[in-house]
């Protein structure tokens, strides 16, 4: 980053502007979420779906993204946040220097199309002022709105005005508001104890009247569906109060009508500071699958499982050609018709610009994504629901297909836009891939060229041994003719493909240690001659890359080691339990937030410590 960045960055925290990504805490009712800051402001949330066009998105631009904010008026205060125990609704205190405001935020979990935010207000101990503005931005903050007040000003209507948007909001309250050219207000006293309610729902059908009592009634299902769920879980080991967070934190992640998780709920976050690492993770990634399938396995989460795995297969059906390929990623209703596009009229989070939507990697070839899928078809074989004869035909045309394409070049699992190269986990996934297949085809009986597959399959492995492992550094390289390493290869034991005990890896972990590990921060790689295509930016370190590293100590039999790793990099999570992608030096979280990828890591590290724990330090 250059000097003028950490000076733009200094004046938008002058500026109170853009508050740190980890104020942020989420809700949501499995259709989409809002990130709520600290500071009562909702400054991120797309309606109807996660992949909609956004309605606040302040994070992204702060004059003109949208917002909806609520604080105590005309008066200093201090904030705290948390989750209302084993659920997703927030519950954010003001303390002032008469009394506390205490704002509770919840998303209805409901089959209706049309999402509804409501966000209760209570004077606690005090007489408060209190503040509310509600400053909708349509499709992408790109559309004008029309503002409408009726039923003595409780009631304001916001429709979206720009030709082919057909968007309109409703915004309902307990007490009376004005309006402007684009924003709803209300400036109010609450007595000591007197509760005051504002209500958000999208969509045409927006007639529903919301009185206190119908919203009292919904924060109580909505946290019995939450209590309900959560008590399900099988988990009981090390770091459960962050193990717990971590599934909540990813049901709120799922589509409950499709089945599908995204890698994010948010777009644009940055990587880097006033940099271009700007993507739009709320599609949902083939290579998440036998992560997700595994972690809520292992949870106890059956239904969510199966439900995923349906989706996965759903692609199969989709895909007009038999030869076994799938997109990258697809929108959470299955859909492929991804498009990339730069938001130029947004300043971006601190000035990180470009704003993207769409992503680009979905034309990008990454064979990794077979080993996830294939080993997800494993796992759920296994654990969940037998494989069916079109499942087992669809998992021999992507085998076919390994077969025939493992030798080739790729983008690799960071999606690099350099040259395209022999990536080693893209080579170590194929050959999980052939593995959990001819695992799968004698545990089911059914007809497969199996000594095809074993023929290739050992032909990676002696590949990788012998094209992949550096004898002069003593560790396997990050790609073929490489001499340097990449924190990818910590899966190498995880998927069962070398022993976390063989000489080689631990001489590679040592490397990855030596290199890419700083105390408990780990880089993805180190960006040599540009690999990756983005100028050399230096990002953050990867928490996926940590939690990885936290497992493979504990495969090892570093105990101690393991879970002191494990424990303190839980400790990097904002103040409610939750993680973005990367994070800074400085303890800053950066990136799209929450990150599906990381609470999985987290989840599955949790397991393997425990496991070390429960076998004193056996090697696994």
């Amino acid at each position: 980053m250059d000097k003028s960045n950490i000076n733009w960055d200094r004046e938008y925290n002058k500026n109170k502007k853009y508050p740190p990504i980890r104020d942020y805490g989420v809700i949501g009712n499995l259709k989409t979420v809002a990130l709520v800051g600290l500071n009562g402001s909702v400054d991120f949330m797309c309606f109807p779906d996660f992949d909609s066009p956004s309605l606040f998105a302040r994070m992204l631009d702060w004059d003109k993204g949208g917002f909806f904010q609520i604080t105590p008026q005309n008066t200093d205060f201090e904030t705290k946040q948390i989750y209302h125990p084993d659920t997703n609704v927030l519950i954010t205190h003001f303390y002032t220097d008469k009394g506390i405001l205490e704002v509770t935020d919840f998303m209805p979990i409901a089959s209706e199309k049309n999402p509804t935010l409501i966000r209760l207000v209570k004077s606690i101990n005090a007489t408060i002022n209190v503040s509310m503005n509600c400053q909708p931005a349509f499709d992408y903050a790109r559309s004008n709105s029309n503002i409408k007040k009726t039923d003595n000003n409780k009631n304001i209507l916001f429709i979206a005005t720009n030709d082919g948007i057909n968007e309109q909001c409703r915004l309902q309250s307990s007490h009376s508001m004005d309006i402007d050219e684009s924003a709803a207000s209300a400036y109010f006293e609450l007595s000591d104890g007197e509760t005051a309610l504002f209500v958000l729902s999208c969509g045409k059908q927006t007639e529903q009247d919301y009185t206190l009592k119908l919203c009292n009634d919904l924060l109580n299902s909505t946290i019995n569906y939450w209590r309900e769920w959560i008590a399900t879980c099988k988990y009981d080991g090390v770091s459960k109060e962050h193990v717990l967070r971590s599934a909540l934190a990813l049901k709120l992640l799922f589509s409950d009508e499709f089945g599908a998780i995204v890698a994010s709920p948010t777009f644009g976050l940055p990587e880097v500071i006033g940099g271009k690492r700007n993507w739009d993770y709320r599609y949902c990634w083939i290579r998440d699958s036998s992560f997700t399938i595994y972690s809520m396995l292992r949870l106890g989460f059956q239904k969510e499982a199966e439900h995923y795995g349906a989706w996965i297969r759903d692609r199969y059906t989709q895909q007009n050609n038999k030869n076994g390929q799938l997109k990258l990623l697809y929108c959470v209703d299955g859909d492929d018709k991804i498009t990339e596009t730069e938001m130029s009229h947004l300043e971006g989070y601190r000035g990180s610009t470009p704003v993207r939507i769409g992503n680009a990697a979905q034309k990008q070839l990454q064979l990794d994504i077979y080993g996830e899928l294939i080993d997800s078809m494993y796992l759920t074989h296994k654990y969940a629901t037998p494989m069916t004869v079109e499942g087992w035909e669809n998992t021999c045309q992507t085998l076919h297909y390994v077969c025939e394409n493992w030798e080739r070049e790729d983008e690799g699992i960071w999606e690099v836009r350099g040259p395209d190269r022999h990536f080693l986990h893209s080579r170590l996934m194929c050959w999980v891939a052939l593995d959990r297949g001819i695992r799968l085809t004698r545990k089911i009986s059914s007809p497969a060229p199996l000594e095809k597959w074993i023929k290739s399959r050992d032909a990676i492995f002696n590949d990788i041994h012998e094209n992949f492992w550096n004898k002069d550094l003593k560790t396997f390289v990050q790609y073929k003719g490489g001499d340097t390493v990449d924190a990818s290869t910590l899966l190498m034991p995880l998927m069962k493909f070398i022993s976390p005990v063989d000489t080689k890896w631990l001489s590679t972990m040592a490397a990855i240690k030596k290199n890419l590990v700083n105390d408990v921060f780990v880089k993805r790689y180190i960006n040599k001659d540009n690999l990756d295509g983005l100028d050399g930016e230096e990002e953050g370190s990867f928490l996926t890359c940590s939690f990885w590293y936290a497992e493979c100590l504990a495969r090892t039999g570093a105990t101690q080691e393991a879970r002191m790793f494990f424990e303190r990099t839980c400790s990097l999570s904002n103040h409610v339990g939750l993680f973005s992608e990367e994070i800074t030096p400085n303890g800053e979280l950066i990136g799209n937030f929450p990150q599906a990828f990381t609470h999985l890591s987290l989840v599955s590290a949790a397991y393997a410590v425990q496991r070390s724990i429960d076998t004193n330090g056996k090697p696994f």
